[in-house]
């Protein structure tokens, strides 16, 4: 019987109702991890537990807005409450571009605040209470955060590539500040994704044509799915990883290698 990539160890997943978020749960209770469900849709996070729970897994509901630092703090809390540790953060939560094709001087100083509050002010909010557990308890832990391809070259959005290029400098200067004690950090770059929220603020996510665009813009010719961002999670936040951190792995059909 092979054994579990994360048996034991007890996970807060961040926008786990939806999208990557609830099938990066799922696997991550696949993999034997007791897992707090976290999201901004209260109903949805108890579906996510509902799901793992009825597929054998351990999981728990916490209704989080990763912009405000008493939910994540919160949502923290009742890991070690639950399960008495914390070991996995996964900082997932994020809002695409209001207006698709929108230029940087369409944006409005309200897109403009509201993006770096979800993006990267929750990122920042969701590492800097994971480190907060970590030192607290003692033996190290690993933070996982949702970057972009849009934060490695321009592609996309201006504003919200500039937020995820923060979150992708805030992830390797954790990497650099977390790596005495034992902590560890790494990014996710998803490219286009249609089947999520890639393309919803034009209408368009997992139409046809949403499909067939965006998956012709990758090398490799497909889109990118959930399914794929939460297998390189898995392996980001295990111990086959043990020695990776600070690292931005595109998850893009080879779309920044031309």
């Amino acid at each position: 019987m092979t054994s579990m990539l994360l048996d034991g160890r007890t996970a807060v997943v961040m926008g786990a109702a939806s999208g990557v978020g609830l099938v990066t749960a799922r696997r991550f209770a696949e993999e034997g991890a007791r897992v707090v469900c976290a999201d901004i849709d209260a109903a949805g996070a108890k579906e996510a537990v509902r799901v793992i729970e009825a597929a054998g897994g351990t999981a728990a509901a916490a209704e989080c807005d990763v912009s405000r630092e008493e939910d994540v703090a919160a949502a923290i809390a009742k890991a070690v409450e639950r399960f008495g540790r914390l070991d996995v953060v996964f900082n997932n939560v994020g809002i695409p571009t209001p207006r698709l094709g929108a230029s940087l001087e369409e944006h409005t100083v309200e897109d403009f605040d509201r993006l770096v509050a979800v993006n990267l002010r929750g990122v920042f909010l969701g590492c800097k209470h994971a480190v907060l557990q970590f030192k607290r308890q003692g033996g190290g832990g690993v933070i996982l955060n949702t970057g972009s391809v849009a934060g490695l070259v321009a592609w996309g959005g201006s504003v919200y590539g500039g937020t995820k290029g923060g979150v992708h400098q805030l992830t390797r200067a954790v990497a650099i500040e977390g790596a005495p004690f034992g902590i560890r950090a790494n990014a996710i770059c998803p490219a286009g994704m249609p089947f999520t929220n890639f393309m919803a603020a034009g209408g368009l996510a997992g139409s046809e044509e949403a499909v067939a665009r965006v998956g012709a813009n990758h090398p490799l010719g497909r889109p990118i799915t959930a399914e794929d961002c939460a297998e390189a999670a898995v392996y980001l936040v295990s111990d086959r990883a043990a020695n990776i951190s600070g690292v931005l792995l595109p998850v893009d059909g080879g779309y920044v290698a031309r």
